[in-house]
């Protein structure tokens, strides 16, 4: 399989149903996105972290596949006449997001209460899931963007805003496996 196809040389893209738009277009902005925060939850799997986040972070990966599926079909192409769905496409379901929640009250158990904001860093690992959750939460206001144009199944919505929020408890916790500094922000006082 050829990976250049030179469809796309003048600056237009192929949708999952064949629809053509431009490369600009929200819905690609949408699942490119989400395309670069699977490549950030790669670099996070690649640090000496502990299996089990390994083995969750792995399986959102693949998740995001089917989010990025979703994302890049033409609503309007994906059922037929016949009310039966055209493209094979797995769905985001709750479960997937309970995940989330499971393993946020999880880590939340093991870390010290949060009393302030914190600022990202204090270790190349906890930097990565802190750049990893703020790309997720763009392709959240993205998504959130291209549902007001074109309905989005809201399951991939409430994904997306529960995983920020599992970047950002992963975050913490392995700040505190790692022994790193927390810092805390407080403002100044003007």
């Amino acid at each position: 399989m050829k990976i250049y196809t030179k469809t796309g040389d003048k600056g237009t893209t192929a949708l999952f149903g064949g629809t053509r738009v431009p490369k600009y277009h929200i819905r690609i902005e949408s699942y490119g996105t989400v395309d670069e925060l699977n490549s950030y939850l790669g670099l996070i799997r690649d640090q000496d972290i502990d299996q089990h986040y390994k083995n969750v972070l792995i399986k959102t990966q693949e998740q995001l596949f089917t989010v990025g599926a979703i994302l890049a079909t033409d609503p309007e192409k994906a059922v037929l006449k016949s009310g039966k769905e055209r493209l094979n496409i797995p769905r985001i379901e709750e479960v997937h997001i309970e995940v989330f929640e499971k393993e946020m009250d999880a880590m939340n158990d093991a870390l010290p209460p949060m009393t302030h904001f914190v600022l990202p860093g204090g270790h190349t690992t906890v930097s990565y899931c802190h750049i990893a959750r703020c790309v997720c939460r763009r392709a959240e206001r993205l998504v959130t963007l291209l549902h007001a144009e074109s309905p989005v199944d809201e399951s991939v919505m409430k994904y997306l805003n529960r995983l920020s929020d599992y970047l950002f408890v992963l975050a913490r916790k392995l700040s505190n496996d790692l022994g790193a500094e927390e810092v805390k922000w407080l403002p100044e006082k003007l």
